[in-house]
């Protein structure tokens, strides 16, 4: 059995270090604890914190469950934990750290209070889009005296040309009523 620092296993979990100490005092995470006053966590610690907790729903009463998503038909589905909320007027921004990644969603504050979400939580963000993109991170060759001012022109080109294009054929410019 391996036991990991609290640092590595919050890197695991998606994390941040304070929000498992906070859990630990809290006694929702189970340690072991180092002669010198230090905090060891089991990988199997790790493991059934990752899982999905069925249980703890179960446990809940019926009028708790009010909202539970019982079954979803979409399949992107990423399981992280709240990182950060910030709520202004009707709207709140989410960030979501899965994994070493951040996702940012802008809900409702309704949607915010509705699910208690607080930072440390888990959560599950739902992709859903009617288009996704891909890419790959390439070094482009930097541009250098006259090719620089050439590749400048024809994108000034470029633009000018979408600009005329899209005035000569009835479409407004942004912002104009």
């Amino acid at each position: 059995m391996s036991l990991l620092t609290v640092r590595q296993a919050a890197d695991r979990l998606g994390v941040g270090y304070s929000t498992l100490k906070h859990w630990i005092y809290e006694g929702r995470v189970r340690t072991r604890v180092t002669s010198g006053g230090h905090h060891r966590i089991a990988d199997s610690e790790v493991d059934r914190l990752l899982a999905p907790s069925t249980s703890a729903a179960a446990r809940k009463p019926a009028h708790e469950h009010a909202g539970l998503i019982v079954a979803i038909s979409g399949r992107n589905q990423l399981r992280g934990f709240v990182d950060e909320v910030r709520v202004e007027g009707l709207l709140a921004q989410v960030r979501l750290r899965i994994g070493d990644q951040a996702l940012t969603a802008v809900i409702t504050r309704d949607a915010v209070d509705e699910l208690k979400l607080r930072r440390g939580d888990e959560a599950l963000a739902i992709v859903k889009s009617t288009e996704v993109m891909v890419a790959e991170r390439r070094r482009r060759r930097a541009l250098t005296g006259r090719s620089a001012i050439d590749y400048a022109e024809r994108f000034m080109s470029a633009i000018h040309h979408h600009a005329r294009h899209h005035f000569h054929h009835g479409h407004e410019p942004a912002g104009a009523a």
